[in-house]
């Protein structure tokens, strides 16, 4: 079983406003892709109202999950709908899971994952989302690559 957690986190831990990402760094969307290809993405309802948003669709070539609280929420046909993290983590397991959002997803479920893939924003957007504190007693960072303007962070318990 592994669970591992992805987000994009701006220097002042905003991840998020009004449902959308406030900046434009392509190249964490292909960091994001090249990480979630083929695995199963478990995210919030609202986190994946954002991507039908943005795509139109579920994301391609990943599993998504949506965990949602709503009984009568309707997803497109393929996507899985949990109603609770416990029957989401029983369920799934046996796959390889990012958590992919959004802020109440993330801290549910930050000190249970296994390894966090993190893209440090190099700026303080305003929002009205954002990520948990990464408590530095319980991970390590393992993993830094600096770009111009945004880093890829990969840290382990």
């Amino acid at each position: 079983m592994s669970f591992s957690l992805i987000a994009a986190v701006a220097d002042n831990n905003c991840i998020g406003k009004n449902n959308k990402i406030p900046w434009n760094v392509p190249e964490d969307f292909q960091y994001f892709k090249k990480m979630t290809l083929g695995k199963t993405c478990l995210m919030g309802q609202a986190t994946f109202e954002s991507i039908l948003g943005y795509l139109c669709k579920p994301l391609p070539g990943r599993q998504t999950v949506v965990l949602t609280l709503k009984k009568d929420f309707i997803a497109p046909e393929g996507v899985r709908i949990f109603h609770s993290l416990d029957e989401a983590f029983d369920k799934l397991k046996n796959e390889d899971v990012f958590i992919c959002g959004g802020a109440s997803i993330y801290r549910q479920t930050i000190n249970l994952s296994d390894t966090l893939y993190i893209t440090e924003i190099h700026q303080s957007p305003s929002g009205d989302t954002f990520f948990p504190e990464i408590d530095k007693n319980i991970w390590k960072e393992v993993s830094r690559e600096d770009h111009n303007g945004f880093s890829f962070v990969i840290y382990k318990k």
